[in-house]
This record gives C-alpha cells, structure tokens and sequence, in this order.
C-alpha cells in the first residue's frame, strides 16, 4: 500500500489550495481528480465551471492577490454591480467592505486558474493525479504505527493509505456523503441532509458574443436581473469575459413547481403558455430577446461561442447553496469549499471561500493537527456565510414587487447627488430603517441558534 500524509479528494480550488499549504508546511500531499474535458482546457481537469467573478472583499478572503496569476486569468476589472428589477434598478460601486484590492472586482477564465492553482500546488511539492477516481475510503480510528488512519480506493483497486483526509469534492459530495455516512447516528444520510432539492439550486449558463457596442455597456459592470424569475434566490445574470465575449447564465433553486408560483404574471421571464418551470436555455434565450429583442436578432448578433466552456459554450452545474457543515476533525478529515456548503446562491459563486478553507485545512493536516478546522474556518469566512445566510433568509417568499421596492428604496438611500424632496428622504429613511432592523434580528438570530446545519458534535466515532 502506498502511503502520504495527507490525501484530498479533487482537484478543484479548495482540493489545489489545499495541496499547496499542505506541501508547503512540509507534508507528503496528494490530490486525487478523476478529470473531465473543457472545451476551453487542453488537458483533464476538475469538474470546474467559470465564477461570477471575485469582489474587492473576496480577495483578502481568498488571500491571494490576482497580480500572482499569469497573464490571461484576469479578464476584466470591474468597477460596478447593477441590480435590476422589473420596474426599477441600482447600481453599487463599493461593496462597502473594507478591502486591499483597488477594483470593484475582476472577472477571470476559470479553467485558466484551475490550471494555475494546480501548477502552484506542484511548485510546492504536492502531487497531482488525473483520472484517479476515488471509489472509497475506510476510516480506522484505532490505526497505530504503520497503519493509516484512512484508506482510499481508487480507480480499479490501488489502495492509498493518509494520515488525513480532506475533502473538497465540490458541492455533489460525491465521495464526502460517504464519508460522512460513516460518522452519522443509525438511520442518518448525508445524502438526505445535505442535498435536498429545498437547499440546493442548479446554474445554467452560455458564452455569448456580444456586439461591440452593447459589450462595452457592460464591459466593466456584473449585472443581475431579480423579481423576473421565481424563486427567492433565483436570479439571471450577464458577466463580461474578453474579446467581446460575456457568460449569460442563471441561478434557480431545484425543485420548483410553477402552479405553487403566485402572480405568475408578474415574472418577465415566465410566460402564460409555460406548464412547468422553463430550462436554463429557455429562460436566457428570454432574457436576450426582452433586453435586446427590439434592436438585434439575438441567433446572428449574440452567438453562442462554442469553444469555450463545458461543451458547446454552454455549462449546467449545481451549487451547494445550504447552510454550511463541520467537519469530523477527531477523524482527521476536513471537508471544504462547495463540499462544505459554503458557497453562496446570492453571489453565484465560492471560490474565495474554497481556496480559504481548503488552504486552512492543508496547512493544519501539515501540522499534524485538525482539531481547531471549524474553528479556523469560522474565524475566516464565518461573517461571509452569515451575511449570505441572513440574506438568504430575509429575502425568501420575495416576489417581484418586493424586489421594485427594495430598490427604489435603495436608490432613495444612496441619492443621486440632490437634495431631493424632505418627504421622500424620510421615507426612504423608515424603509431602511425597517429593513436593517430585520436583518440584524435575523443575523442575531442565526449566531444565537447558528447557521450551522451538521455541527461537529453529532458525529459518532
């Protein structure tokens, strides 16, 4: 049997952060990816799907500077975020956090830093394996001397023995629901507490080249689009990628059911002859022809770009969008990243908080030591998850109207440079007032209870 130090479970940002802190704190590191093709990849990869992007905030989250990445990652600065309702919108141009990173954000080609990530783990000394699929992992507690604590199955039958364990298998948890079956009370599955269609939600998206002059619109801008689709975290969006190139995708909950939907009529992107809830392609395919329909036809104007991508310019994955989990730190495993749930619907993304926790937990297997995981964890991205938990919540049975009015009132708040009229700056003022007071009660309430859905001391060892 071969035997490492420590051994991860894919080979995305989380499981390649991980790696790299792992090896450089001197440990014998190995990330196991069973692989799978991109259009946009020359070689095997992890099962990546290009980010939203990465907010000022998110880099010192991530704690890794985008000047370290090589040329071509980065493919646009950002300097805005627009909100658009169906009847009213605002635009930020701070995230209102303090940040190092003098940018809005930037938008970057994912495949491109997987690979980097990947490169960088290996500088440091980690081994990568493609195509090693892990079938397995058996846990022995009472593993002495020579023995390994865990010992993974992979491919065909090699068996590799590792001291500890980290996951990053992504928000499938395709190895990790095993895992944590092992460590739950008889009669308990991961499988049915961590991935119910009522907690997660699934992403379409396609690369579409834009014309030159609607590109340049929104070339340095992310924008979304609330209230025209249902579902409280539903939202489409548009994210400018280079060479007149944007990525227009959509997030919705799983599970959906169109004759539970109110006010049908009032969703833009819902129409009257839908019998059930429309595909990803559907609704984007709605989404151009309603903002660009009027001026441009959308097949010869909008092109899919098929040589990026998944497959055919086009992407469907799920995203983790529960509360997040602990880890079963006496077994010496970590889970992290999207396995973990800390990815967030609202912000369609989770890569900052995947490299944090997977650098955390290779750095500590390194040192001999998970103990204190969920504790490093919470201290560095715990404020994060909270926020977009207390959203999560603040906003669910939003419709449309909800969605107008938090951003007219939005609007009021932020001013337009004028004084404007007594009346409306008092209103605005009572608005936000209201909905501030709601949000810290909710966030008070979810630190009080935690928003933690499988908390350390319910495994059984």
């Amino acid at each position: 049997m071969e035997r490492v130090d420590v051994a991860i479970v894919g080979g995305g940002p989380a499981g390649t952060a991980a790696a790299h802190a792992a090896a450089s704190n001197g440990a014998d590191a190995v990330v196991f990816e069973k692989g799978v093709p991109r259009a946009d990849r020359e070689r095997l990869g992890p099962d990546s799907t290009d980010a939203a992007g990465i907010l000022d905030y998110w880099v010192d989250i991530m704690d890794i500077h985008p000047d370290e990445f090589d040329d071509g990652i980065v493919l646009q600065t950002l300097d805005r975020a627009e909100f658009v309702g169906p009847n009213e919108s605002v635009t930020l141009r701070s995230t209102g956090i303090d940040a190092s990173y003098e940018h809005f954000g930037y938008t970057f080609f994912r495949a491109g830093f997987d690979d980097w990530m990947r490169e960088r783990a290996e500088d440091a000394g980690a081994e990568y394996r493609i195509k090693a699929s892990v079938k397995g992992v058996e846990t022995d507690l009472d593993a002495t001397g020579d023995d390994p604590r865990h010992t993974l199955t992979i491919g065909a039958g090699d068996l590799i023995g590792a001291d500890y364990l980290i996951l990053a298998d992504g928000p499938q948890r395709t190895v990790t629901n095993r895992v944590l079956d092992t460590f739950l009370p008889d009669g308990q599955k991961a499988s049915e507490r961590l991935a119910s269609p009522k907690a997660n939600h699934i992403a379409y998206q396609e690369y579409r080249r834009f014309p030159k002059e609607v590109f340049e619109e929104v070339q340095h801008a992310i924008k979304f689009w609330w209230g025209v689709m249902p579902g409280h975290t539903a939202y489409p969006w548009v994210f400018p990628n280079d060479n007149h190139v944007c990525r227009v995708g959509l997030t919705m909950p799983i599970g959906l059911d169109i004759d539970a939907i109110e006010d049908r009529g009032e969703y833009a992107l819902l129409h009257p002859e839908d019998e059930r809830i429309p595909q990803g392609k559907t609704y984007i395919r709605r989404l151009l022809e309603w903002q660009y329909g009027d001026e441009y036809d959308i097949d010869t104007d909008f092109p899919l770009v098929e040589d990026r991508g998944k497959r055919n310019g086009t992407e469907t994955y799920p995203i983790s969008s529960t509360q997040p989990i602990e880890s079963p730190v006496d077994a010496g495993i970590a889970v992290t990243g999207g396995a973990m749930g800390a990815t967030s619907a609202f912000h369609e993304g989770g890569d900052h908080v995947a490299v944090r926790t997977g650098a955390i937990a290779g750095e500590l297997a390194a040192d001999g030591d998970l103990s204190t995981y969920n504790d490093k964890w919470r201290d560095a991205i715990g404020d994060e998850v909270l926020r977009n938990v207390t959203f999560a919540d603040l906003v669910r049975g939003y419709g449309p109207a909800d969605w107008d009015k938090t951003f007219k009132m939005t609007n009021d708040m932020l001013g337009d440079g004028g004084l404007g009229s007594l009346n409306k700056k008092v209103t605005a003022g009572l608005s936000g007032m209201k909905v501030l007071y709601k949000y810290k009660k909710r966030k008070r309430s979810f630190r009080k209870k935690d928003y933690v859905q499988l908390t350390a001391d319910e495994y059984v060892y």
